[in-house]
């Protein structure tokens, strides 16, 4: 079982949840006293970006939406709703969301972890896309045509 786990990239899983559980504990025990209410609306509007990615990645993937990097062996490559526009919203999402939640908490050690996610992601996407690109030899061509992370931009 535990091969089966790291075969399908359950040490990108692992990672991901360490500097997840990273971004909630600091800011539980380390944040600021005084707040600014710039800094908690800037939060909070990335946490609203954060779960827009989030809900529409995961409709749009439905039933091929795994935590883990490597495909599923029924898996379907996905190009519809926000995958048309990024190929990677469900790491946009958390990124979006780890540093959302830091502002809001005012903690600046979390937002060190929430923005470590960023490349963390990166890396993972990139692995994520090789096993696509064996899977889905046209998926070459979609990393040709759309963002990794951030729709018109990167």
């Amino acid at each position: 079982m535990k091969s089966m786990f790291l075969e399908r990239g359950g040490a990108w899983v692992a990672g991901q949840a360490g500097l997840m559980l990273g971004v909630v504990g600091l800011s539980l025990f380390f944040h600021a006293g005084v707040r600014s209410l710039m800094v908690s609306a800037l939060g909070a509007g990335c946490l609203v970006v954060g779960s827009a990615f989030g809900i529409a990645g995961a409709w749009a993937l439905g039933r091929n939406l795994t935590p883990f990097p490597k495909p599923l062996l029924q898996a379907q490559l996905v190009r519809r709703g926000i995958y048309a526009r990024i190929r990677h919203p469900l790491y946009t999402s958390v990124v979006f969301a780890s540093i959302g939640w830091a502002l809001v908490w005012h903690s600046w050690p979390a937002l060190l972890a929430g923005l470590a996610l960023a490349p963390f992601f990166g890396a993972k996407a990139r692995r994520e896309e090789r096993w696509l690109c064996e899977r889905f030899p046209e998926y070459i061509g979609y990393i040709r045509d759309t963002r990794r992370f951030i729709p018109w931009v990167y």
